[in-house]
């Protein structure tokens, strides 16, 4: 007779699976460039498609150096590096030496920057709308909070020393 611990884990694993599947679903459709495509459309701003998620990311993530934002899109640094130039170029965001650490240049984003991720973001609310509009709010609410608690844990888990297990 199967353990009820066995029989937890099977669950238990069956659940990771069905999850991952979920979240290979979301992580697909998110980097679809027809998403970011529909977004700087729904949004009314004109921005290189590749400059989109950059941009975006120093708004939410910054002050970041160019190596962290590189290594949470998964680009080369290099890449990266011209195209927060670029981005510079256009006035969307602003390098600065780290006050942790004067070797890095951090960069943030800038006021015309902020004015075009302030677009982005109501073109996402819109977006957001359309698709949770047949949820019930408790639903949402849970959803959001299980996100937050999953997201914090996998980056606990993703950025622990492996020393420390």
């Amino acid at each position: 007779m199967p353990s009820i611990n066995s029989v937890q884990n099977t669950h238990i694993n069956d659940q990771i699976r069905r999850l991952h599947g979920a979240l290979l679903d979301v992580v697909s459709v998110m980097n679809r460039p027809q998403r970011d495509e529909q977004m700087v459309r729904e949004a009314g701003i004109s921005l290189d498609r590749a400059l989109f998620p950059l941009l975006v990311g120093i708004e939410r993530l910054g002050p970041i150096g160019v190596v962290e934002l590189a290594d949470r899109v998964g680009r080369d640094y290099t890449t990266v590096s011209r195209q927060v130039a670029k981005l510079e170029s256009l006035d969307l965001v602003e390098r600065r030496g780290s006050a942790a650490d004067r070797r890095v240049r951090e960069a943030v984003i800038s006021p015309k920057g902020k004015a075009m991720t302030d677009l982005v973001d109501t073109a996402r609310e819109r977006i957001g709308q359309a698709i949770f509009k047949s949820w019930d709010a408790r639903d949402i609410d849970e959803l959001v909070r299980l996100m937050r608690k999953f997201a914090d844990d996998i980056d606990r888990d993703v950025t622990a020393d492996p020393a420390e297990s």
